[in-house]
Parts: C-alpha cells; sequence; structure tokens
C-alpha cells in the first residue's frame, strides 16, 4: 500500500484513488502536512474525518498564485485557514527584528514557505480563488488576535484579524468541539450568518440588539488614541477567558462589532483520550522525504501530550488566551496506549522524550471550586501566593510514569515539557521530585526562574528568588540522596516590562555566584495575546495601572542580554558599558565578586583562552 494513503488528500489524484467528488472542508495551512497530534491541522483533521467529513489539506500553498488555492477543487461547506502552529510573525522574526534563517516546520527546515501574517494573506487570496465559499480562520495567530491588538512588528495597534482578512468566522482556543459543533450547524443547512451563539467563536455585525448579558470593551478607534482605553480593552477580556462564568464581549470597529462568544467548554477526559487516539499516520507526508522531512517531528515524535492548560498564568505567556487555565485530562490509559504505539515504531530506540503538556507537573485541575464556577475572575492559583484551595498532589502523575516505564523496549521517559518547581516544593511527599531525578532526566534539569529581582519577578507572575533558591537546595539533596551528580539550568530572559539595566546587572552578579553561564537567555519578545506584551506597548500593568518602565530600546536590550551572558568575549564592551552607564566599576577589575576584568588586553586574551576551551571541547 502507497503510504501516502494514511494521509488525507493534498491533490486531485488523491481525490480519485479516494473517490471523492468533492470535499466538505479545505484546511489551508502554513505548515507543511504533519499528520501527528501535536499539529493543530492533524487534529482538526482527524476529528472532522472522525465525524464523517470528507477533508483536504492544501499546505504551503503558494501566495502569489492562485492556482495553488484551487488544487482541491471548492469545498461544499468552507476553508479552514490557519498559519501553522506558531504565528507566522514570530516564526519569522527574532525579537530584534531580524529575519529567521530556518522554519523548522517546512521541508529541510528551508524559510520562505509561508508569507508573513499568513492567515490574512491566505484568506484574501482565498476570496480571490472563490469569492462566494466561506472562511473560517483558527490557529494560534487567529486566536490570539482576535480583538484589536498591539502588533509589535508594526509598532501599532492593529485591527482584530477577523476584518483584515475578511473571514466568516473565527475559531480561538484548541477548537476540536467547537469546529464539529459548527460543521453540523452547517451540514444542517444553516446561514453562516445565522452561526451566533456557538461558544468558542468570533463573529462581525453591524447589529447587537439581539446580544443580551455582554461585556463592550473599548473599541479599536478608542485603543488606537489612548493607551489607557486599551489597557482596559485589555483587562476586560482577561477577566472573561473563562467557559463557566466568562460572557459575551462585544468590541466595536467603525460601523461593525466584533463579538466574541465565551470559551468553549473544556474536552472532558473521555473527549481528550477519543482527540488522541484518532488514526494519525504520526509523521510527515511522504512527499517531503527528498528534503530530507520537516525538522519540527523530531521534537514531538517520541512525545505524548497528557494534558492542557496551564493554572500558572506567567505574564508573558498566551496561554490564558487561547488553552485556558483549567486542566483539560486524557486518562492514563489513553496515555499508555499511545506510548505502547510509540514502542512499536521501526525507529523507536527506547526513549520516550516526554510525557506533558505547557506545564508537566499540572496534570489536574488547580481546584475543586473550578468545576463548578470556573477559574476565579481577579485571582491566579499560583501568584503571588499558592491559593488556599490549591491541590498539590503529584501521585496520579507519579503512578503514570511508573506505569509507562515498565512497558516493554522502554528505556528510559524523559519529562522535558517544564517543571513547575514553585507547585513541585509545595508538596510534602517528595517521592515525585525523587523519583524525578533518579529517572525522568539525564544529566540537567531545565527550570524557568525567568530572573531574580522580586521586582521584575512580580509582574512576570513568577514566584520570589526565595521560592527558586529553596527549590535549589531541595534538588541538590535529594541528588546527594541518590548519588547523582546532575545540575539545575535555569531559564533567564531578559529585557521584561519592568526590568531596568540595575536588575539585569543584580541577575549576573548571581550568575557570577552560581558559576554558570547560560548557554542560551532569552530576550522578551512581544507577541499578540499575553499581558507583558500589554505592558510593553502601555507602559504599565493593565491591571492595577502602576506605571512600569520599558526597556525598548535595542542598545539597552542588548546590553540587559549581554550581561546575562558576561564571560562570552564578544559581549565584554557592551556589558562594560552598561556597569559603567549603571556606577557598577566595582564589577569591572580583577577581584573575584567582577563580572569583567579591567585591562586593555582581556578581550584579546580572553577571545582566545575562549576559542582554546572550545577546541577542546570538541
Amino acid at each position: 500500500m502507497n503510504s501516502s494513503n494514511k494521509f488525507l488528500p493534498i491533490c486531485k489524484k488523491d481525490l480519485m484513488q479516494k473517490n471523492i467528488k468533492q470535499l466538505d472542508f479545505i484546511i489551508i495551512t502554513g505548515d507543511a502536512y504533519v499528520d501527528h497530534p501535536s499539529f493543530g491541522t492533524a487534529i482538526i483533521s482527524r476529528v472532522l474525518e472522525s465525524q464523517g467529513y470528507l477533508v483536504g489539506i492544501i499546505s504551503q500553498p503558494d501566495w502569489q498564485n492562485v492556482s495553488s488555492f484551487k488544487i482541491l477543487g471548492k469545498p461544499k461547506y468552507a476553508f479552514l485557514v490557519n498559519s501553522g502552529n506558531i504565528d507566522s510573525m514570530v516564526n519569522h522574526y527574532t525579537t530584534s527584528k531580524k529575519k529567521r534563517h530556518k522554519d523548522l516546520y517546512s521541508p529541510g527546515g528551508e524559510s520562505g514557505h509561508r508569507p508573513d501574517r499568513a492567515v490574512i494573506v491566505y484568506s484574501n487570496k482565498i476570496r480571490e480563488a472563490y469569492k462566494d465559499v466561506p472562511i473560517i480562520i483558527g490557529g494560534i495567530e487567529s486566536s490570539l488576535r482576535r480583538f484589536c491588538h498591539y502588533d509589535y512588528w508594526d509598532d501599532k495597534i492593529r485591527r482584530s484579524i477577523l476584518l483584515d482578512s475578511k473571514a466568516d468566522l473565527l475559531i480561538y482556543g484548541m477548537g476540536e468541539k467547537t469546529i464539529v459543533q459548527v460543521a453540523d450547524l452547517l451540514k444542517y443547512g444553516m446561514p453562516f450568518s445565522n452561526i451566533t451563539n456557538v461558544k468558542g467563536t468570533v463573529y462581525l455585525t453591524k447589529d447587537i440588539s439581539n446580544i443580551n448579558d455582554f461585556i463592550k470593551v473599548p473599541s479599536y478607534e478608542e485603543c488606537v488614541k489612548d493607551k489607557k482605553a486599551y489597557g482596559e480593552s485589555f483587562k476586560l477580556q482577561y477577566y472573561e477567558q473563562d467557559a463557566v462564568r466568562g460572557k459575551t464581549l462585544v468590541q466595536k470597529h467603525g460601523d461593525r462589532y466584533i463579538v466574541q462568544n465565551p470559551p468553549q467548554i473544556p474536552l472532558t477526559t473521555e473527549e481528550m483520550d477519543e482527540v488522541y487516539s484518532l488514526p494519525y499516520a504520526r509523521t510527515y507526508h511522504p512527499i517531503y522525504q527528498t528534503k530530507g522531512g520537516i525538522p519540527a517531528i523530531q521534537e514531538v515524535k517520541f512525545s505524548i501530550t497528557s494534558h492542557r492548560g496551564c493554572f500558572g498564568s506567567c505574564s508573558f505567556c498566551a496561554l490564558t488566551f487561547h488553552q485556558g487555565r483549567v486542566i483539560q485530562n486524557r486518562s492514563q490509559q489513553s496515555i499508555i496506549d499511545e506510548a505502547k504505539i510509540l514502542t512499536e515504531m521501526e525507529d523507536f530506540k527506547g526513549y520516550i522524550h516526554d510525557i506533558g503538556g505547557p506545564t508537566a507537573n499540572f496534570r489536574h485541575r488547580a481546584c475543586k471550586v473550578q468545576e463548578k464556577v470556573g477559574t476565579c475572575k481577579d485571582r491566579q492559583c499560583m501568584f503571588p501566593k499558592p491559593c488556599k484551595n490549591l491541590i498539590v498532589d503529584h501521585k496520579e502523575y507519579l503512578d503514570l510514569l511508573r506505569k509507562v516505564r515498565k512497558l516493554p523496549n522502554v528505556k528510559k521517559v524523559f519529562i522535558r515539557s517544564g517543571i513547575r518547581f514553585d507547585y513541585l516544593i509545595l508538596d510534602k511527599n517528595q517521592s515525585f521530585f525523587e523519583e524525578l531525578c533518579k529517572y525522568h532526566i539525564s544529566g540537567q534539569l531545565k527550570v524557568a526562574p525567568e530572573h531574580i529581582s522580586d521586582k521584575v519577578l512580580k509582574l512576570m507572575g513568577k514566584p520570589t528568588k526565595d521560592v527558586y533558591e529553596k527549590f535549589a537546595k531541595r534538588y541538590l539533596t535529594i541528588n546527594k540522596k541518590i548519588n547523582k551528580k546532575q545540575f539545575l539550568v535555569p531559564y533567564l530572559m531578559s529585557s521584561h516590562p519592568g526590568c531596568e539595566l540595575k536588575h539585569s546587572i543584580e541577575l549576573a552578579e548571581y550568575i557570577k555566584k552560581m558559576g554558570y553561564t547560560p548557554e542560551q537567555v532569552q530576550d522578551f519578545y512581544p507577541t499578540p495575546g499575553s499581558l507583558s506584551t500589554v505592558m510593553y506597548y502601555t507602559e504599565f500593568n493593565p491591571l492595577t495601572m502602576q506605571q512600569i518602565y520599558v526597556p525598548k530600546k535595542q542598545k539597552e536590550k542588548n546590553m540587559q542580554r549581554a550581561l546575562l551572558q558576561f564571560t562570552i568575549p564578544d559581549n565584554y564592551k557592551l556589558v562594560k558599558e552598561a556597569l559603567e552607564k549603571n556606577d557598577r566599576l566595582d564589577l569591572i577589575g580583577n577581584s573575584p565578586k567582577c563580572l569583567i576584568k579591567n585591562t586593555a588586553n582581556y578581550h584579546k586574551n580572553t577571545k582566545k583562552s575562549f576559542s582554546k576551551k572550545k577546541l577542546n571541547k570538541k
């Protein structure tokens, strides 16, 4: 049997082989076609297929050629459009707005296979090809741009993507339940103009007189003129992203209104199990074989998604607006069944790379209260202190890991999707922590304290420095107990709103004491949908109205980043300039506490030394 038969149709030849005269839905995506449950296109297409709908995929069409959008003909119900697993602008540009050279979601990792603002470009091209076919947009790019939003790349407030794409409907969030509900309404003959009550959707209208119990947020025009109006708009959105208590939101754009229905009801465990049990090919389409495949599959091919959602609510993360704060999980049996499938694959080497979600050790809802009344409107589960109702328990997750470890042909199960260390140390039972160190990491554990200045951490929505230090101390104690020499690798962020040069110097001093220079640091990236992005644009916290210093000039961003990697010779000039600017000459010299030496030959000598170290390492 041809291996391409395991996939959904991508060309007219496939339609003929499957005896399909017309597809119900055609998905246009900015990613290459990978039929794996870590890819949104794969999930939505397989869910629709499981409900009896005929679905085809057009991946990475030539957006300058309208014929690329006609290769599967005209769908019966609608085109479904997404930019891929990542926002196309984030995919294309670094935080300094420089073009990326690689695209891990494209054949051979080549760049240039999708346009900037892919959802808008694709949708407008579909309109050129078929004027009368409905368009539904979704995925991360649409989901996080559903209201007017600050756009870092244009450095301005842009309209809702629903207007710029000229689509008929926007589905936000993960979308499985929503797309089936919409598909069924279309199947039974409901016109698009009447699909206005489906949870998890956004639509455009000129008349809101028939909408009951809604919250009107500041208009697009108000947000463009006034940063306070934009902050208020975001705050109102932020507080209503809950499926139980969330209300309909309305935002005016000119003479029309963007209407967001409340979030979709979270999937039950049974529904999640069904989604992940569908017949995925679990790899990329064979058409990409000659170019070496799709690099993004390597990280997820032997990983398992155990749950969705995150109640951590970090300010710089947009998960609250996409997956939500309520955990949706799969059953142990569903996960074990998937693990068995992995062990039977030809190239399985005995290693399961991950069993987790946005945060690996958030396997269940934060508390019992959420089941009845939803998430708290103006309170968080973990910040500034853990809520008294928070359920802290790793027993079920540990039990799951033990079962998967015992499967035939499984040598090791890693946890790579991130551990919330502040949640972990709340657990009085240390069994999970001990077994994490003993069985589920290999030489190092990566965690994300992000910073050590409590002022910056507060704006990030992260725990204070002393919490991280308590965790680090316990980590070392456990590794000593089990006789393992393993390291702690902290993820750190520079230039977050509220972070001044003095805070980055403070962090650099802490790094010096650790005796460890991070290989990678992350510059804060203002992407749509996050609280931190609103702080970046407005220079205040929209939830408290507190004014905030925001590093925006590229020179200062470069200095902050350099301070976090002060041992790298190429960073010497920037580090020295930053220290001089802040009157921290005490950190330039030969004493043990100094970050850099004050010598004319330092840069030259260190560069030689650094090169030798690199050669020795190789």
